[in-house]
């Protein structure tokens, strides 16, 4: 009497809970993952232990490093541009968020008087970025 000898099938590996698990562990690093936009100059923050953010929409950035040059984006300002610039935000300024990057070795008058070139420009919103006071 003869049996019939069964075929042999080779083991298949699936790959569907591997695929799972890769796209679970994409999907935990892009909920998990901040974006912070940094400024084009290096400017060290000053610290504060009360910081708060605020979202605005729509604001003006501007980075005042410590040698006191102004900058907004990568591009280098003088305080006569500054002001140009400024004025040319017309009505639209006074709902707009004025957000100052000012380097903490930055001269205090060079401050004021960015800060004063935005009030006169009628911005009615101003922000002074600062870090977030680390514990000791």
């Amino acid at each position: 009497m003869a049996f019939a000898r069964r075929k042999r099938e080779e083991p298949r590996v699936d790959l569907t809970p591997m695929v799972d698990v890769v796209f679970l562990l994409l999907i935990f690093f892009m909920i998990s993952t901040t974006f912070v936009e940094t400024p084009g100059i290096s400017v060290q923050l000053p610290e504060s232990s009360s910081q708060r953010e605020i979202k605005v929409p729509e604001e003006v950035k501007i980075q005042l490093s410590k040698e006191g040059e102004i900058y907004i984006g990568e591009e280098r300002l003088s305080l006569e541009e500054l002001r140009v610039r400024l004025a040319g935000y017309g009505a639209k300024a006074r709902e707009m968020n004025f957000a100052l990057y000012a380097d903490r070795e930055a001269r205090h008058g060079r401050v004021v008087q960015v800060m004063d070139l935005a009030r006169e420009a009628g911005f009615g919103k101003l922000a002074i970025a600062t870090e977030q006071r680390r514990p000791q």
